[in-house]
């Protein structure tokens, strides 16, 4: 790798969520990582301050953004993708598979497909294990299929940022649960993770504060996920994980922001267009997940 990033991160309590600036020294050009939109689902409203501190944290230092990544359509989260866009550039980014998501979604909120099949909202989609640039610094994504058939990871030097495939090694792995997910994939994914170095960084976009931990947690390594994570180190064979993956599943009740927060991610953060009243609507598919 060319130089060693410089990585930023920033905590949204409310979905959980780790975002994270990651920026090339050499030329100030940085990325941001699976950004917050703040949203009340009581009133519906949406704003920014979690965005801001990013915002914030960028025009302070002068970075120019060159990419918006995310992960994943993430489920517990409104991304601020367009908001960030807006304010400071840079190209909205995801794996290509992102259309299986938009066309299984679509079916469930009832959306002509050929909205998105017209156009793409997304800036650019990256083709699997994809190689780009951050600056100087050398990227590529390893496809990560599982919690969502469109999750990608992108190795950032000698960093990797994993979405929602792992957690912290004392809380384990993510749901498979979702439409199109897959406790096999995932199982897949993470051994694909596992084949980077031992002292590769693992980024995390979650973290859940078990009981027996105090504060919540973001960085871990691939040596410490390959020996300790609870539900798939090392000596964990594919057909116990599957089982235990899908009975934990099975317990689980669905996030709260996930019917709001799909639609609009997988539209890579545009809202919907304004009706004649000049008001936006979300739609929420009624029964069709009991």
């Amino acid at each position: 790798m060319i130089n060693q990033a410089m990585i930023k991160e920033f905590f949204d309590e409310n979905s959980n969520t780790f975002s994270y600036v990651v920026v090339d020294p050499s030329t100030n050009i940085c990325a941001i990582i699976d950004s917050v939109l703040d949203y009340d689902a009581a009133s519906a409203t949406t704003s920014t301050e979690h965005a801001d501190q990013i915002k914030s944290f960028i025009l302070e230092n002068n970075y120019t953004v060159e990419w918006i990544l995310e992960t994943h359509v993430h489920a517990d989260h409104l991304t601020a993708s367009q908001y960030l866009k807006g304010e400071l550039g840079g190209k909205v980014a995801m794996s290509k598979k992102i259309s299986i998501v938009q066309e299984t979604f679509s079916q469930i909120y009832h959306i002509d497909s050929k909205y998105f099949n017209s156009h793409q909202s997304f800036d650019y989609l990256f083709e699997d294990g994809e190689q780009f640039k951050i600056g100087q610094l050398d990227a590529f994504n390893i496809p990560t299929p599982g919690h969502t058939p469109a999750c990608l990871s992108y190795v950032i030097a000698n960093a990797v940022f994993v979405g929602d495939t792992l957690f912290m090694p004392d809380y384990g792995t993510a749901r498979c649960d979702f439409p199109k997910g897959s406790a096999s994939q995932l199982y897949d994914s993470v051994q694909k993770l596992f084949e980077l170095s031992d002292d590769t960084k693992v980024y995390l976009c979650h973290d859940y504060l078990p009981e027996h931990r105090e504060k919540y947690q973001f960085l871990t390594d691939i040596k410490t996920q390959k020996q300790s994570n609870i539900h798939i180190h090392q000596g964990i064979e594919k057909i116990q994980f599957i089982a235990m993956r899908e009975k934990r599943d099975a317990t689980l009740s669905m996030p709260k922001l996930i019917l709001p927060s799909i639609q609009i991610n997988m539209d890579a953060g545009h809202f919907p267009a304004p009706e004649e009243n000049g008001i936006r609507y979300l739609k929420l598919p009624l029964n069709y997940f009991k």
